[in-house]
């Protein structure tokens, strides 16, 4: 039996960047992770949506752990609002990557696309920060 691997989240108060950067990470691993990408307000307009956070969550969810990208500060906080509102069960699998959105989602899935654990899948993203 296959071991489930980390998904990615990718959130950008862009929709467009959250596409591009979406389209990079299957560019560079294929459907070896499980990927989901939200960005924009409700109306179309840059900003980030808190449902659709939830359900780009639940789209990469992945036993293994979901790690999220975020592009700004209102998509971190929304992100990890999003992450306390999930069941108690799923919240201590999903983290918000201090990384680079773009790189960081290429790097967190090419670990993560190894069958890397959620702590070294984010681990290795956020070391582009130090």
């Amino acid at each position: 039996m296959r071991v489930a691997n980390v998904g990615i989240v990718i959130v950008s108060h862009s929709p467009k960047v959250a596409e591009g950067a979406a389209d990079m990470v299957r560019q560079m691993v294929g459907d070896s992770v499980p990927l989901a990408h939200t960005g924009g307000d409700p109306d179309g307009g840059l900003g980030t949506d808190l449902a659709r956070i939830l359900e780009a969550i639940e789209a990469a969810w992945s036993e293994a752990g979901v790690v999220v990208l975020v592009d700004l500060g209102g998509a971190e906080t929304n992100s990890e609002m999003a992450i306390e509102m999930l069941d108690e069960d799923r919240r201590g699998r999903v983290v918000v990557c201090n990384a680079p959105v773009v790189e960081g989602a290429v790097i967190a899935a090419t670990e993560a696309s190894g069958g890397s654990s959620l702590e070294l899948v984010k681990r290795t993203a956020e070391e582009l920060y130090a």
